[in-house]
């Protein structure tokens, strides 16, 4: 660039310069970006919210009202084969009943008030504490399931099934080794005084509220911190870290954060933001279905996993063996679904979100 020849007067700009002007206005907008972020975060949790409460409150209604009927106890009847199986005593079968139509909650009143006429192993233990992992809270995480895309009753038969197999897996290797034979030792043995128990509707009500305005609450926390993980590119991160795990059991790269959800927080407690991403189009149908079936084993895996070893199990099957077999029935499952033509897929495994 040449110098401006002598005498000629330099432009001088007309934009008056003001110290610390630019990084007022930057402050300025930087505030004005974070608090839309909010907002509009604010109102994506709350639609998300209440697109999961319409799934989730009729289901709840009908699960209460098969409680108070008491008529859980014979959908408990067609499982006593499945308990001897298993090496559990039948009235086991009420207990995996519970959790399967209510949650593990419920699950774990009926099974304290049961051990005390029904003393069990610390092996025994672990096989009821391990099938109710992975078959519990099924109709609203079926449900859930089933408005991302996937088949009700194949996500219905893969829980179910592989939960009694997994549990007679365990069975034959605890006692084919003699492992775990001691009395189970249960930190709960005086009842947890916070769970449900009998209680008239209006008491219910309330409850089920709370437990809404908490689900919604989690959802917004979930929904803040993954834009703050947006933000730091943690999401990158962990997509990458998750990648070949996914891989490895054919689940593609985009639906890593739907697993990340799941594996962590949960079915219930992340449903509505599995819903959001099975709907945005960004994932596969084949990718959604892959990646909600190998949640419906394993998820959950802090708080569910906790409350387990409470009630005696061990982590040697309610989270290592419950880790490995969802992974081998994964990974094993689409092996074989890939030979299968497209329409066939479409009619029995996935299809569109609800």
């Amino acid at each position: 660039m040449k110098p401006p020849p002598l005498g000629m007067a330099l432009p001088v700009s007309k934009k008056p310069v003001i110290p610390g002007g630019n990084i007022e206005i930057a402050m300025d907008a930087t505030e004005e970006s974070l608090l839309s972020s909010l907002v509009r975060t604010f109102q994506e949790a709350l639609k998300l919210s209440l697109e999961l409460f319409k799934v989730m409150v009729p289901v709840l209604i009908a699960v209460e009202i098969l409680q108070h009927l008491d008529l859980i106890r014979y959908l408990a009847m067609p499982l006593v084969p499945v308990m001897e199986m298993v090496g559990l005593p039948p009235e086991m079968g009420l207990v995996w009943a519970t959790a399967m139509f209510n949650n593990l909650y419920g699950a774990m009143v009926v099974f304290l008030s049961l051990i005390k006429q029904s003393p069990m192993t610390q092996a025994q233990a672990t096989v009821i504490c391990t099938m109710m992992l992975v078959a519990h809270s099924l109709p609203v995480e079926l449900r859930i399931a089933q408005a991302s895309g996937p088949r009700l009753l194949f996500q219905t038969i893969m829980r179910t099934g592989s939960a009694s197999l997994l549990g007679w897996l365990l069975h034959i290797f605890y006692s084919g080794f003699d492992l775990l034979q001691a009395p189970v030792n249960i930190l709960l043995s005086q009842g947890p005084q916070a769970l449900p128990g009998p209680r008239s509707p209006s008491l219910w009500a309330w409850r089920e509220l709370q437990s809404l305005f908490s689900i919604f609450l989690i959802i917004q926390g979930l929904f803040l911190l993954m834009r703050l993980l947006e933000r730091i590119r943690a999401i990158d991160l962990m997509n990458r870290l998750l990648r070949p795990l996914l891989k490895l059991i054919g689940i593609g790269p985009k639906a890593s954060a739907i697993a990340v959800i799941g594996l962590t927080m949960g079915i219930s407690y992340g449903g509505g933001i599995i819903i959001h991403e099975s709907r945005s189009g960004r994932i596969h149908r084949k990718d959604v279905f892959y990646a909600l079936t190998f949640m419906g084993l394993s998820h959950a895996l802090i708080e569910d996993t906790l409350l387990m070893v409470a009630l005696g199990g061990d982590l040697s099957g309610v989270l290592i063996a419950r880790l490995i077999f969802s992974l081998v029935a994964v990974s094993l499952m689409v092996k074989i679904i890939d030979h299968f033509p497209e329409d066939l897929c479409d009619r029995f495994f996935w299809g569109n979100a609800m």
